[in-house]
């Protein structure tokens, strides 16, 4: 299996939305990143890897204060038409000079992130990560496991690298315990502080 899914696996724009939003109406809660997000009491939160939005605009509606950063245009684009009040930014998470102009309580990496970025990034792209955080902050990151793919013993040494320390993991955003078998990892990575 490859470690990697392929770009054409990523839904694009309005498929996006569209999947989300059939989930939604078949009374699926769609909206657990931003709940995990919002338990840990954020004042600012960095959506990393925003997509259309939908983790970020959920919780701009929770009351935090929110950025989003995404390499794709189409996607931004999409964001902007659904909440042209927020802050969306376009860029490269892997980019070392990526500057924000802020820190965020919390960088959320929601929607397989991780696995998403080009191959070997991921460690540029946890190090931004820890860069844009507040002392005491969290980065929390959901990714897709698979045999052979980026794991969790993976993105706890990028993470020490980084300078953070694993604070929670969970097999899915509602908090479900981690264990041997899971397909999903939510981890939580606190930088010291």
């Amino acid at each position: 299996m490859p470690d990697r899914w392929h770009e054409s696996d990523v839904p694009r724009g309005a498929a996006y939305d569209d999947r989300f939003d059939r989930l939604a109406s078949s009374g699926v809660d769609v909206h657990g990143e931003a709940a995990l997000v919002a338990s840990y009491g954020p004042g600012s939160v960095l959506d990393a890897g925003c997509g259309t939005g939908r983790v970020a605009i959920e919780l701009s509606r929770r009351g935090h204060r929110v950025v989003g950063v995404d390499a794709d245009p189409a996607m931004l684009e999409a964001a902007r038409r659904k909440a042209p009040g927020l802050s969306w930014i376009e860029g490269d998470l892997s980019d070392p000079a990526l500057d924000l102009g802020q820190a965020f309580d919390v960088v959320v990496m929601a929607g397989n992130v991780l696995i998403f970025v080009v191959r070997g990034s991921e460690g540029r792209v946890v190090a931004n990560g820890a860069r844009w955080l507040v002392p005491g902050g969290r980065l929390v990151a959901g990714y897709s496991l698979r045999p052979g793919g980026f794991d969790p013993a993976q993105h706890d040494a990028l993470a020490t690298a980084a300078g953070l320390v694993l604070e929670d993991r969970w097999s899915t955003w509602g908090r479900r315990p981690f264990g041997p078998g899971d397909d999903y990892a939510v981890s939580v990575h606190r930088r010291p502080g």
